[in-house]
């Protein structure tokens, strides 16, 4: 079962990694072409920048989600460098149910907020929800939880994984 789990959080995390390069592949172009339509052919569009605070929300909250399985996250080790073994592992723990308490913060509130907001449109996009646009909230906080799961329940993903090569 332990085997299966690790598994489909493999698959979970590469679609994390996919989906954030995509919005920065895609994010990549449309500012550019933003910029020569404003610039050089003197015809601005509306568009390219929202469109581009949108991927960069989903590549944010994406991304993070695969970058907690990766453990390649932003964290400073000196204090858990200086402290005794056991007392470093009480604080890795506790570090993860903070963990766990943040992604269900995200995943309680971040569907609040999806579903307060779903019937409200964007100005740049009438037919795009509001509450489309929050929805990498909860979606990102279930993510992590899952990966918070797997490291406390499994340990770290297994050398042969996708991380590693």
């Amino acid at each position: 079962m332990k085997a299966r789990y690790q598994q489909a959080m493999e698959r979970l995390y590469l679609g994390c990694i996919v989906i954030s390069a995509v919005a920065v592949v895609v994010m990549t172009a449309i500012i550019p072409y933003g910029v020569v339509m404003r610039y050089l052919v003197l015809s601005p569009q509306s568009w390219p920048e929202p469109l581009s605070i949108l991927l960069m929300i989903v590549f944010t909250f994406i991304g993070g989600a695969g970058v907690y399985r990766a453990q390649v996250h932003i964290r400073i080790n000196a204090l858990l460098d200086i402290v005794r073994p056991e007392a470093r592992a009480k604080m890795l723990f506790a570090a993860d149910a903070l963990m766990v308490l943040a992604c269900l913060f995200m995943v309680g509130y971040g569907a609040m907020l999806v579903r307060t907001t779903w019937f409200q449109s964007i100005a740049e996009f009438p037919g795009l929800s509001v509450g489309l646009t929050y929805l990498p909230i909860p979606v990102s906080g279930l993510l992590t939880l899952l990966f918070v799961i797997e490291y406390l329940w499994i340990g770290p993903p297994p050398k042969t994984s996708i991380i590693y090569h």
